[in-house]
C-alpha cells in the first residue's frame, strides 16, 4: 500500500504537467496563433535557462541573474516586513486598548494595492529601489499581523494561569508560553507574507523598469518577445513554489525543535 502511494505522489504531479504542457500546446496552434508553442518558447528562451548567469547589459542578463537580483530584492522586503508585522500583531493580540486603536487603521491600510503604495515610496524616498522595498514591506506585513494576533488571542486562558501561578515575568511568559502557543499561526503569516512580497516584487519591477524578473517580463512585452514573456511567468511561478516549500521545511523544523 505504502508503495502504491508513493507511486502515485511520484507519477501524478508529472502527470499534470503533461496534461498542461498539452493544453498549452493545443492552445498555441489554434486558440491563440500568437501564443509560442512549449517548444517554441524553448528554443527562444534556452539562452536565458542554459546559461542563466550571463550579464550582457541591465536588462540583458541570464534568467537566474534576474531571479537573484528579485530574490534580493524580496528577502530585504520580508524582513522588514516580520520585524515590523511580528511585535504589532504580539500588541493586537495581546492589548485589548492597543487593537481597539490601531485595527481600524489596520484594516483601513491593509486592502491598498501594491500599485498604490509604489508612487507614494517613490515620493518618500525619490529612488526606485527603497520605494520598491518599502512597498514589499508594507504589503507583505498584514498576513503577519493578522494571524499572529489571532494566534496570541487564541492561546488558553488556562496556559497564561499557569505563568501566574509560577509567577513568571512578562518576558519568561511571552518566550516560553505565549510565542511557542502561537507559532503556527505565526509561520502561517509568515508564509503568507512571503509569498505576497513576491507578488508584489514583480509588480514593482514592471512599474519601475528595474532589472529583474519583473523588468523582464514588462520589457519582452513591449519587445513583442512572447516566448521570453512566458519563460518569465514560468520562473515567477517556480520561485514562489520553492519558496513556500522553504518556508514549510523552516516551519517543521521549528515544530520538531
Amino acid at each position: 500500500m505504502t508503495k502504491r502511494i508513493d507511486l502515485a505522489t511520484l507519477f501524478l504531479p508529472f502527470l499534470g504537467i503533461g496534461v498542461t504542457l498539452v493544453i498549452w500546446a493545443m492552445l498555441s496552434t489554434s486558440v491563440a496563433p500568437d501564443l509560442p508553442s512549449p517548444m517554441k518558447t524553448w528554443e527562444e528562451s534556452k539562452q536565458y535557462i542554459l546559461n542563466p548567469f550571463f550579464k550582457d547589459g541591465e536588462m540583458n542578463q541570464g534568467i537566474g541573474r534576474f531571479a537573484f537580483l528579485s530574490l534580493v530584492r524580496v528577502a530585504k522586503g520580508f524582513l522588514l516586513a516580520i520585524v515590523i508585522g511580528t511585535p504589532v500583531g504580539f500588541l493586537l493580540g495581546l492589548s485589548g486598548f492597543f487593537h481597539r486603536t490601531f485595527d481600524p487603521v489596520i484594516q483601513i491600510l491593509r486592502p491598498i494595492s501594491p500599485l498604490a503604495w509604489l508612487p507614494l515610496g517613490l515620493i518618500i524616498f525619490r529612488q526606485s529601489e527603497p520605494a520598491a522595498i518599502f512597498t514589499i514591506a508594507i504589503c507583505a506585513m498584514w498576513p503577519t499581523v493578522i494571524n499572529t494576533a489571532v494566534g496570541v488571542r487564541s492561546i488558553s486562558p488556562e496556559y497564561l494561569n499557569v505563568g501566574r501561578v509560577l509567577k513568571l515575568s512578562w518576558l519568561k511568559t511571552l518566550r516560553r508560553i505565549i510565542i511557542p502557543a502561537s507559532l503556527p499561526y505565526l509561520f502561517t503569516g509568515y508564509r503568507l507574507s512571503l509569498g505576497l512580497a513576491w507578488l508584489v516584487i514583480v509588480a514593482s519591477e514592471m512599474l519601475t523598469g528595474a532589472p529583474g524578473v519583473g523588468g523582464f517580463l514588462w520589457q519582452e512585452y513591449n519587445s513583442l518577445v512572447y516566448s521570453h514573456i512566458l519563460l518569465a511567468i514560468i520562473t515567477i511561478g517556480l520561485i514562489g513554489f520553492a519558496l513556500d516549500r522553504l518556508m514549510s521545511l523552516i516551519e517543521r523544523r521549528f515544530k520538531t525543535a
